[in-house]
């Protein structure tokens, strides 16, 4: 029996696949078509036609979205206070998905691994969005039952003319802030007794020290392309668009894993102390 030959998929294919997935509006169909793009080999930059603004990309009805200050506040001592934790959590990662595909599609003119990176990381984060709705479903709650915020995407329409921008605030300033918090998340589950939820986020903060690192290498990149000094770009960048971002303790061994340097993370606790 002759194998029948299986031609790799077009360089416009991972564009399309990426945007399919930035539109599905249903948790179900966003995941399915998210491991489909994961699924495909990158061997050129995708090609085609000029990207589309997206203000906001496909999502369910529920989670309502409003202001982070309107938010409630629970503590981890109750099983409600646990599951909206967990959620807001996923939603964090469920716009992961998204920014990380976002990422891919928007942005021409990369290098073949950058649209790899970016895919490997688009994988993760539909993995991590998966352990955490299991989870919540595990405790009688389901992803909508609870207000979100829209921080992460807003970020993202700011950013999406710019790839080096993007590269900046979006891994290196507000994900990195997951490597900040959830050591003592995951202190705080245990102390509550969840000890399944705790071991999740292990997982997470291990594997977003991955991502981090991969924005912190295509920051740098950017910077060399567009001959500007990474260090000063980032400080300016931050003082535009992020300053109310920065809060302390910084995890100085997680960042300098991502690929922060001791004076950038000097620069960092600076900012925020006088913020």
């Amino acid at each position: 029996m002759f194998a029948i030959p299986v031609a790799p998929p077009s360089p416009a294919r991972l564009q399309d696949a990426a945007l399919a997935c930035l539109l599905a509006d249903s948790v179900e169909s966003k995941l399915a078509l998210s491991e489909v793009a994961a699924r495909i080999e990158v061997t050129a930059e995708p090609i085609g036609t000029e990207p589309i603004p997206l203000p906001m990309p496909g999502r369910p009805a529920k989670p309502t979205l409003v202001s982070p200050r309107d938010l409630a506040q629970r503590g981890l001592g109750t099983p409600l206070g646990r599951a909206a934790f967990i959620h807001a959590i996923a939603h964090i990662e469920f716009n992961a998905i998204n920014l990380a595909w976002d990422a891919v599609y928007r942005f021409r003119g990369m290098p073949v691994e950058f649209y790899r990176d970016w895919s490997f990381v688009a994988a993760d984060e539909t993995r991590h969005f998966s352990m955490l709705n299991a989870r919540l479903q595990s405790l009688g709650h389901a992803y909508g039952d609870f207000d979100a915020h829209n921080g992460l995407w807003e970020m993202a329409v700011a950013t999406q003319h710019s790839c080096l921008e993007r590269m900046a605030l979006v891994p290196r300033v507000l994900e990195a802030r997951g490597l900040d918090v959830t050591p003592a998340m995951i202190e705080r589950l245990q102390s509550a007794g969840d000890k399944q939820t705790a071991e999740v986020l292990r997982v997470i903060l291990r594997e977003e020290v991955a991502h981090v690192a991969i924005g912190s290498r295509w920051f740098a990149w950017c910077c060399e392309r567009e001959g500007v000094a990474a260090g000063a770009t980032f400080t300016r960048l931050i003082g535009q668009y992020a300053r109310g971002a920065l809060r302390g303790p910084f995890n100085r061994p997680a960042r300098i894993a991502a690929g922060f340097s001791e004076a950038e993370i000097d620069g960092l606790e600076a900012m925020s102390a006088a913020s």
